[in-house]
């Protein structure tokens, strides 16, 4: 396997989108990679756009970026949320400064852009948020998948495969 030992945050709130926590959480798992369902706090498990649930394994306050190797930020309307937690912000922002993956799908760069750390970088994420992305500092383009180092960003689920192969890319 060849993501044995690797360590993944995916990062979760309510009105995730089903399909960009779900297939990378499983994909990784997959690879052999321990993923971690990391949530804001403010509940033990979210519904999903669709209903569909999921339980956090740790509070957003209880994790270290120090035992994690990368950190995936789903779509949906979680993002806008998970955004309004210090605790999610600091997370993401500490992979960062220690050199590790950061991965945002869909409306996932929201949290990327509080974050504070797209200014200088290449971008793409779904359509909606371009103004967002661009007013950060990035470069937006319209295309499947970029990898700027080590942040990777994708815009919408029909693009998860190219995503996840990224991913996994720079992990193993």
């Amino acid at each position: 396997m060849r993501l044995s030992g690797k360590r993944v945050a995916v990062l979760a709130e309510t009105q995730y989108e089903d399909l960009e926590l779900w297939y990378p959480l499983l994909r990784l798992r997959e690879e052999g990679a321990e993923v971690k369902v990391v949530g804001t706090g403010s509940a033990p498990s979210y519904q999903s756009k669709h209903g569909y649930p999921v339980t956090v394994d740790l509070a957003a306050d209880e994790a270290s970026a120090d035992a994690f190797d990368a950190v995936i930020v789903p779509g949906g309307f979680a993002p806008d949320r998970l955004r309004r937690y210090p605790s999610i912000l600091s997370l993401v922002s500490t992979m960062w400064e220690q050199g590790k993956v950061v991965a945002a799908v869909c409306h996932g760069p929201w949290v990327l852009v509080s974050a504070g750390i797209l200014d200088g970088r290449t971008v793409t994420s779904f359509y909606a948020i371009k103004d967002d992305v661009i007013n950060a500092g990035a470069t937006w383009v319209d295309q499947p998948v970029t990898i700027d180092g080590t942040l990777v960003t994708s815009r919408v689920p029909g693009d998860l495969p190219e995503f996840m192969r990224a991913i996994i890319a720079l992990l193993a």
